[in-house]
């Protein structure tokens, strides 16, 4: 069953209050299906070993990738159309929606390598409140497989944070800011919860976020994919991972304007 409209202004005040919110079944059966059919034809060899990275390679391996959305049409199709743009649309209180990004994250049972805390916003070419990153499970993912945890309240904090490589907390070098704090998963103020296949959360791209490794028996599938809304405006982050034609882009044009020349596409958005 599709989110209410009830269910729908429920999950925007958390998110604007707490920094994340979680929309329960906001994608059905058969569509999580053809995302998790998509995911896993991408096989290994399209997917970075995060654990190498990490340092890691005891056991079960996490792995992820970016920008699947530019090669594969499928993956385009899943955040441009469907329950997961108008939901986030929704949530943000956005007339347009744009695609900036998506990302596969799997982590197989037993992984001991965790996503550690950082924020979105450092990663993105753009400033703006209506920026956030949507994360779909693809199995069921408690907090103890790795499910998102996230700090209340940290989004409207005036520091910002240097971008990391998620699975060590050296920050990428030359970018701006501080080094994310060093939390606990179960500190206070830190919440999550355990999700369910077609289950979303979504957070403020200045919402700090971190995940513990996958502690089950089965591997913990997600798509992950980052938007931005109206009143989104260029803003090249120095060192941040490039993306094509923002270098060209006058700081603070708005995203609108020239969305269509960087070839990032608008959502099609449903009544939700």
């Amino acid at each position: 069953m599709a989110p209410s409209p009830a269910d729908l202004t429920a999950a925007a005040d958390q998110f604007w209050r707490d920094g994340a919110c979680v929309v329960r079944g906001a994608v059905d059966t058969a569509t999580v299906a053809r995302i998790a059919a998509a995911v896993d034809r991408l096989g290994e060899r399209e997917l970075a070993d995060l654990s190498a990275m990490a340092g890691d390679t005891s056991a079960g391996r996490f792995r992820g990738g970016v920008d699947h959305w530019r090669t594969d049409p499928d993956f385009a199709a899943f955040a441009t159309t469907g329950p997961i743009p108008t939901v986030t649309a929704a949530v943000l209180g956005t007339s347009q929606l744009w695609l900036y990004e998506d990302s596969v994250l799997v982590k197989d049972p037993g992984s001991p390598v965790p996503t550690r805390w950082h924020t979105d916003d450092g990663y993105f070419h753009v400033e703006g409140g209506q920026m956030a990153t949507v994360w779909l499970a693809l199995d069921p993912s408690p907090r103890s497989a790795g499910a998102l945890r996230f700090l209340a309240g940290s989004h409207v904090s005036p520091t910002r944070y240097r971008p990391t490589l998620f699975v060590i907390d050296d920050p990428i070098p030359g970018t701006e800011g501080e080094a994310p704090p060093a939390l606990g998963l179960d500190d206070p103020g830190v919440f999550g919860w355990d999700l369910e296949p077609g289950d979303i959360t979504i957070h403020h791209a200045r919402t700090l976020h971190a995940a513990g490794g996958n502690e089950g028996t089965r591997p913990r599938r997600a798509l992950s994919i980052r938007y931005c809304g109206d009143d989104a405006v260029v803003r090249v982050k120095p060192g941040a991972p490039g993306k094509p034609g923002f270098d060209a882009v006058a700081p603070g044009t708005p995203l609108g304007e020239v969305a269509g020349a960087l070839g990032l596409p608008a959502a099609e958005l449903s009544p939700a």
